[in-house]
């Protein structure tokens, strides 16, 4: 197989199960820098929509991965940063559906749900998740960090005339950071928030990889414990995932090809090595130390890699 640019995976989802990830958008371009962001600080802030990548070129990547293995649950676009920012994503949701039945399920912010095209380009999939980490306008700058002149409430309204209107499911997630939006009356508020979109699941998350910024905690367990009794909730970090997988031969690109999108843990690194029968893992792990385009952090004594 070619080397894939575009396309990544499957990567184990705790929601999705094994999903085949499409990035369209280059990497850490954002309409947000979240304070909590696992692929750290947004270095490219915009909220122009751009077709960053052709979606012929997309398509072809996709094809060529299809001809070697269907064996995923679901095609995730997702991307290093905000995937709505693909100025054809509307475009490539319907070709991807021309060539495989499975689900295709798209991971937002949600910023742009007020643009009318956004939410035209969402109707197209199966699955929407919309991050949603505060209730109010306050609390979103603190933690979204959004860019320009994004408003809370205009995106919120957005949101909930999409969800009425879509015939997929949408799947929210709500952020716990501690200290931020994780008191009994902050999810109180989230729940009154919640009640005015429709919706099918609710998640619950919190920081468990290492964030953009130091001090995003993680929330204690019976904030959590709250959260999910008070908005009928699931908590992410007690559901399962598989293991990760790629395509790619050579052991150290695999890597490398995963954590550019999704950092990793050594012990997601170690189990992804021994399902292929690697021999030398401990000068694999002695390469990623040296190697000066990976970021290696100790975040509660587990080590995590992510490409820089």
């Amino acid at each position: 197989m070619k080397k894939l640019n575009r396309i990544f995976g499957p990567i184990p989802s705790r929601r999705l199960g094994r999903s085949l990830g499409i990035s369209p958008i280059p990497k850490k371009v954002c309409n947000y820098s979240c304070i909590y962001c696992q692929l750290g600080r947004t270095d490219q802030m915009t909220n122009t929509r751009e077709e960053f990548f052709s979606v012929d070129e997309i398509i072809s990547e996709l094809k060529e991965y299809l001809k070697e293995t269907q064996e995923f649950d679901v095609i995730s676009i997702v991307g290093e940063g905000e995937p709505t920012l693909y100025s054809k994503l509307k475009e490539l949701i319907q070709e991807i559906k021309k060539i495989t039945d499975k689900p295709v399920a798209v991971i937002t912010n949600g910023a742009l749900m007020y643009e009318k095209e956004v939410r035209d380009a969402l109707y197209e999939t199966d699955i929407v998740l919309p991050s949603i980490d505060a209730y109010n306008e306050e609390i979103y700058r603190k933690i979204d960090r959004p860019y320009g002149k994004l408003n809370f409430n205009k995106e919120i309204d957005g949101l909930i005339e999409f969800s009425k209107n879509f015939k997929g499911e949408v799947w929210l997630e709500v952020m716990l950071v501690k200290g931020f939006n994780t008191d009994k009356k902050d999810i109180d508020e989230f729940a009154k928030l919640i009640a005015e979109i429709p919706h099918d699941r609710v998640y619950i998350n919190t920081p468990v990889r290492p964030p953009a910024e130091s001090f995003a905690q993680i929330a204690d367990e019976d904030e959590i414990e709250y959260a999910v009794n008070t908005l009928n909730g699931i908590s992410i970090d007690k559901l399962t995932s598989g293991a990760f997988f790629s395509e790619i031969p050579d052991n150290y690109e695999a890597i490398l090809n995963i954590i550019k999108r999704h950092p990793m843990t050594q012990f997601e690194i170690e189990s992804l090595l021994k399902s292929r029968n690697e021999l030398h893992i401990d000068k694999i792990f002695e390469k990623l130390q040296n190697d000066n385009n990976v970021n290696n952090i100790d975040y509660k004594g587990i080590v995590t890699y992510r490409l820089k």
